[in-house]
């Protein structure tokens, strides 16, 4: 790997604490620390995503395994992490920031895109709140399948570049349940354009650093959004517009999948539309508008599902909040914010129509939406077999059986006739189409996956990992780089009864 070409723009940016001290403190005033990682003696690599590696410019391998793990690092490396605030669970938590990612730099490739490196899981840094730092294997497997899943299924995410074993065991009490294990240690390399989070303009704002929180903002523009070409004032609304609408666009991509984050405090919102921060994410297996897979989230259920849309309008308050000392105008802000709400259900609705293999959004297909959800809810469908099984709906009499056999309830005669009832009008609102029921076909295969990765086969992978085999993952990373083809059959069913109440797969908590 080229890693002499990795710099450090954003500590060259902004002044920070050069100490090198890992022990936990308030920085106010500056938005970073340098800190080193810890260093493993005895690491492993598991894998190693080359594709990634050279689309970014690093290139291959070539013997630099020490670095995917923060060991024996090049003298031109200042390693670093950041600082920032949030609000959790719609509480302000104060500062926060990168408790156990540590910067590498930034890396920019032969097209001049630039991609920020860090490793997640290389020990503790001054904001990791008495925590040790660490990384757990399972936590480390699930954000680099997933994140990896993600891209492949064209969302917005940031991205796995390695994951390592540590040599060392970590303990944690996965649950919260007062029963700590040591498990073993891990770190993920993770890439993206920025990790930049609203929570970093939260504390800025909150320490009352405006001429920071204006040089933060204005080094955002300059990099990541070189469409605003505007000035003064204007800068600042047209930014925070622009945040709005990729928050949008990523919660309907996330819907138009069934992903559910978990954990969405204002800490964990990329200023970029990304998906950040895999804690306690699940693809959704039946469809359940309230589900959460986070028990972290019970028994209020904040972050469910069916919320996900409400709640990114409300952590861009708190945005529009942070950024009120640059706009000033607080009428425009609150006009923004309700226009969210507006553009988010239209843009809800559109893909919703792609699902169904509509050619355009009609004014009664508001009606059979709210109809599907029921149906949805009440006959307890797999959400993505659903629509895959939906391309079969010319002949509805043959496909019937096939719906039972995605149903995670009892299915009689009362809820069959149900469905049966339900797929009439689906073919009914079909011969309205402009388009031809092949054109139909392609909208519904383009924005429907056949498969997805869900927890059971990320749990089964993580069984296998942890017993040296790699079989499992060599065919996830296989199935996960073609979402939209069923490479894999036995992939494509519903979540297995077994792993109903299994910890660690059907439901998750905030613990790596």
């Amino acid at each position: 790997m080229n890693l002499k070409s990795i710099k450090q723009p954003f500590i060259e940016t902004f002044p920070g604490d050069f100490s090198k001290n890992p022990i936990q403190r308030n920085t106010p005033k500056v938005m970073f620390s340098t800190i080193d990682p810890v260093g493993f003696e005895d690491p492993e690599l598991i894998i190693f995503n080359e594709k990634l590696s050279k689309e970014i410019g690093l290139g291959k391998l070539d013997g630099d395994t020490n670095f995917l793990v923060g060991n024996n690092l090049p003298e031109n490396i200042k390693t670093y992490a950041t600082a920032y605030a949030g609000h959790q669970f719609g509480n302000w938590a104060g500062q926060l920031g990168d408790g156990r990612a540590i910067f590498a730099g930034e890396i920019e490739n032969d097209k001049g895109q630039k991609t920020e490196i860090q490793w997640k899981g290389a020990g503790a840094t001054p904001y990791s709140r008495h925590a040790d730092g660490r990384a757990v294997l399972r936590s480390s497997v699930r954000e680099y399948l997933m994140s990896e899943a993600m891209h492949h299924l064209g969302i917005p995410t940031t991205r796995a570049l390695s994951l390592s074993f540590t040599g060392e065991n970590v303990v944690r009490d996965m649950m919260y349940s007062g029963n700590p294990q040591e498990e073993k240690g891990a770190v993920v390399v993770r890439t993206a354009e920025s990790f930049l989070r609203f929570g970093h303009f939260e504390l800025m704002s909150a320490q009352k650093e405006i001429d920071t929180l204006q040089k933060l903002a204005d080094f955002t523009i300059t990099n990541y959004f070189p469409e605003i070409s505007s000035v003064g004032e204007q800068k600042y609304k047209d930014f925070f517009q622009s945040v709005c609408t990729k928050t949008a666009d990523l919660m309907v991509e996330w819907f138009r999948v069934g992903f559910v984050h978990g954990v969405m405090n204002t800490d964990n919102m990329s200023i970029l539309g990304l998906t950040i921060d895999y804690g306690p994410f699940s693809m959704m297996d039946e469809y359940d508008l309230n589900f959460t897979p986070n028990t972290t989230d019970l028994p209020g259920r904040r972050y469910a599902f069916g919320k996900q849309g409400q709640i990114s309008q409300w952590n861009l308050w708190q945005l529009a909040n942070a950024l009120f000392p640059l706009i000033k105008d607080e009428q425009f802000l609150e006009e923004t914010l309700n226009q969210y709400g507006t553009y988010f259900w239209k843009a809800h609705d559109q893909i919703l129509c792609k699902k169904f293999g509509f050619d355009e959004l009609k004014e009664s297909d508001e009606e059979f939406f709210i109809n599907w959800q029921g149906l949805m809810q009440e006959l307890q469908l797999d959400y993505t077999l659903f629509f895959n099984l939906l391309e079969k709906i010319d002949n509805i009499s043959g496909i019937k059986t096939e719906f039972n056999k995605i149903s995670y309830t009892f299915f009689d005669e009362s809820k069959s006739n149900k469905l049966e009832n339900f797929l009439q009008v689906y073919k009914t609102r079909l011969e309205k189409n402009i388009i031809s029921r092949e054109e139909s076909l392609d909208l519904m295969r383009k924005t429907n996956p056949k498969f997805l990765l869900r927890n059971y086969l990320l749990f089964e992978c993580i069984e296998e990992i942890n017993e040296g085999k790699t079989e499992m993952l060599d065919k996830l990373i296989k199935a996960l780089e073609n979402p939209y083809k069923e490479i894999f059959p036995e992939f494509s069913v519903k979540r297995p009864l077994n792993y109903d109440d299994i910890s660690g797969c059907s439901m998750l908590s905030c613990s790596s």
